[in-house]
């Protein structure tokens, strides 16, 4: 699951040398943290999350026939604009994404 979300992701961003993808175990499933570089988030967002969406289904598709509970979450890691300070970790979810 690794090797295609880098395939994907790094073929769709302007930086993919800044593309992270990082797995964490969660309750059985399988969470793939990823962090891009702050000007390709939207590119990997797309309009409306559609972007976002369909490799998050593909993913929980390819999971599920490898017997695997997989999902992925976009990290915000953009400056705060006030003092130059990485903002918090937290997961981005596209609109209408399920929690």
């Amino acid at each position: 699951m690794h090797a295609f979300l880098d395939t994907v992701i790094k073929g769709m961003v302007a930086s993919p040398d800044d593309v992270r993808i990082t797995p964490v175990e969660r309750k059985g499933e399988t969470v793939f943290e990823v962090q891009v570089h702050p000007s390709d988030v939207g590119r990997l967002v797309g309009r409306r999350g559609n972007t976002i969406n369909a490799i998050r289904t593909l993913l929980t598709a390819a999971g599920a026939r490898k017997g695997l509970r997989c999902s992925l979450e976009l990290l915000d890691e953009r400056l705060d604009e006030r003092d130059d300070r990485p903002r918090e970790r937290r997961p981005e979810r596209a609109p209408g994404a399920d929690s």
